[in-house]
């Protein structure tokens, strides 16, 4: 039961806020009671932090997916932010943001994680993209990982980013672009174009 509570509460995390959804609409969505709900979990709270770990884990379980498939660095960084984005239902109830806003300790328990995650996977990037030529062999590994993961994050921020303006897909487009045309090599530039026209159909 718990764990087709956490299902639940993810999708209707996902599509309407982690503000906006109560423990009784849950209760409802669910078919049992809030006493059942409340055994499971003692609050509303305790229920947001195993959805997100049970989110985190779904999309690093998808990430690890798409590396094992070992396709060229940069059709794969365009691979992950589809697959995230599917998990995260392209962002449009702005998950992070507001966990960030009104869950705060969970939100940087979760970003911590995400760190983690990302610095293994982008460095990883990027070593196999100078390796292969497409990306610039002067540039410093660990560096670039962290201004990647920082941009990513400072992407979802609504008060720079507003969502009416940009939505999370183009945002995600935008900034990949921006991040692999400063690392490319032309090599890496001619596969990063013929990515973009594949991306635009």
């Amino acid at each position: 039961m718990k764990d087709i509570i956490i299902e639940k509460s993810n999708e209707l995390f996902l599509n309407l806020g982690f503000k906006s959804v109560t423990m009784d609409e849950i209760a409802n969505a669910l078919g049992i009671s809030k006493k059942t709900l409340y055994k499971h979990f003692s609050n509303k709270t305790a229920l947001i932090d195993a959805v997100t770990i049970y989110m985190f884990d779904k999309i690093c379980c998808s990430i690890e997916d798409v590396c094992a498939q070992k396709r060229n660095p940069i059709d794969e960084m365009f691979h992950i932010k589809r697959v995230v984005l599917d998990h995260l239902k392209d962002e449009k109830s702005s998950p992070l943001y507001q966990l960030q806003k009104y869950y705060p300790s969970i939100y940087v328990s979760l970003k911590k994680k995400q760190f983690h995650v990302m610095q293994e996977t982008i460095q990883d990037n990027l070593q196999r993209g100078i390796d292969s030529g497409l990306f610039r062999t002067t540039m410093d590994i660990d560096f670039t990982s962290r201004i990647y993961f920082n941009g990513m994050i400072g992407i979802k921020d609504q008060q720079l980013f507003p969502l009416k303006k940009y939505s999370m897909n183009t945002l995600m487009n935008y900034y990949l672009e921006y991040h692999l045309r400063a690392i490319s090599t032309l090599k890496g530039l001619n596969q990063l174009e013929h990515q973009l026209k594949k991306n635009q159909l």
